[in-house]
């Protein structure tokens, strides 16, 4: 990166919160926000009453189905990906059953790829939507996964909207790209997800961003797990204790000689939060089983947290006991990076344009996104956070979206497709 353009993006970052208005405005860009504004409430709606448990695979199709239905009438060529066995990454609660992808393309007059991602999967199960159908309250629309990520979808669909109203065709390809198991950390959709990133120029993925914190995401967590498996051999505890192997013994031997892997100056955090053992309390138990949550700030160190795990099991305080470690790499980290601080600092300038402070949170927060992904396997900008201002995911009765972010969120998407397109931000 040129020193230039990195000390603005370096001040862009460091001064957020004084961004600063600029007098114009690309006001063709804000009619046609205002003009979307109605439109995507209404595709809200309709996704909202589409219940989308990530195991609902009649649901998530209905939805594919509308999903392409709208992308179709935008001028898009549209196919479905159905999961392969091949390509899943199976976890131990993966699903039998993956919900499929849709894929939008539009081919524009400029040559920059730009890929657009979010997904139709939620955490409820079937049945939850009685208790909150999709409903208007003053400033806030509310309905199941209408935050996560229900809204995401509807902002691409209008945003790419609006670039049609606008006649604005300056991209190569832009490409909408909808899952349907993130929440289940996307074991059927991470292959394509990383493929896709690596075939485009800019990716920018839209989950809704904070209510207290207008902002775009550079960094989330990585996720992922360890299990523990022992199998020992059951014996009558009072009367022959000698003749069994203690699976609980072992069990709780692994889990202390492993307490100490974590490196929280890292942010590599190792913390076992469920254990199981035993079936009777005059029983030597044959079975015993634990999980541990992993937390990493880099791609990288998956590796060394995963060999320090495997290396520890083999230290067994009975030699006669089974011991099984898997090890499961949920969803890896977006990490920071010159490329889509460049493309933020774009954003943020963009924002102020309508008066709007963005924050461009460099940090991760808890959990971890599809973007990581993207990110696998390119070096080109990959910034989260461009849906709505939206609080309440994955609670049954109180999920919702600010309607006032709406027009400035579409804005900002569209301009920032507009300058991606001609080269800016890059």
């Amino acid at each position: 990166m040129k020193l230039r353009t990195f000390l603005l993006a370096a001040a862009c970052l460091g001064n957020a919160a004084h961004a600063q208005p600029v007098a114009n405005p690309d006001a063709a860009v804000q009619r046609a926000a205002a003009a979307q504004k109605q439109p995507l409430l209404d595709t809200l709606r309709e996704l909202v009453s589409i219940e989308t448990g990530s195991g609902d695979i009649e649901g998530l199709t209905q939805a594919t189905e509308l999903i392409a239905t709208k992308l179709r009438a935008l001028g898009a060529t549209v196919n479905f990906i159905e999961p392969t066995e091949a390509k899943t990454y199976r976890m131990a609660d993966t699903p039998a059953r993956i919900g499929r992808m849709v894929r939008g393309t539009f081919k524009g007059a400029g040559t920059k790829r730009i890929l657009l991602i979010a997904h139709v999967d939620t955490v409820y199960l079937k049945g939850a939507l009685a208790r909150q159908p999709f409903r208007i309250d003053g400033n806030k629309a509310y309905g199941l996964g209408i935050s996560d990520d229900k809204q995401g979808i509807a902002v691409i669909l209008h945003t790419v909207a609006m670039l049609k109203q606008l006649n604005f065709s300056g991209y190569g390809t832009l490409t909408v790209l909808v899952n349907a198991d993130e929440e289940i950390s996307s074991p059927g959709s991470r292959v394509e997800l990383a493929d896709a990133g690596a075939a485009h120029d800019a990716v920018l993925s839209f989950e809704a961003t904070r209510v207290g914190s207008d902002k775009v995401s550079l960094a989330t967590s990585g996720v992922g797990a360890v299990e523990i498996k022992v199998e020992g051999r059951a014996s009558h505890a009072g009367g022959a204790p000698e003749r069994g192997i203690n699976a609980l013994y072992e069990l709780s031997h692994q889990i202390l000689q492993m307490r100490d892997l974590s490196e929280p100056q890292l942010g590599l955090t190792l913390n076992w939060t469920i254990s199981q053992a035993g079936t009777s309390r005059n029983v030597i138990p044959a079975h015993a089983s634990a999980q541990a949550d992993v937390r990493v700030l880099r791609v990288a160190d998956y590796d060394r947290i995963e060999a320090a795990v495997r290396e520890r099991g083999k230290k067994q305080l009975l030699p006669d006991a089974k011991v099984t470690v898997n090890f499961e790499r949920r969803r890896p980290p977006l990490e920071a990076n010159d490329a889509n601080r460049k493309l933020a600092a774009q954003a943020l300038a963009i924002y102020a344009e309508i008066g709007r402070k963005l924050v461009v949170d460099d940090q991760p927060e808890g959990g971890g996104t599809d973007a990581a992904f993207a990110q696998l396997k390119t070096k080109a900008p990959v910034v989260e956070r461009f849906g709505l201002q939206g609080f309440g995911a994955h609670s049954a009765d109180d999920e919702w979206v600010l309607l006032d972010s709406i027009e400035p969120r579409l804005y900002l998407a569209a301009r920032v497709i507009m300058d991606v397109a001609r080269g800016k931000g890059l």
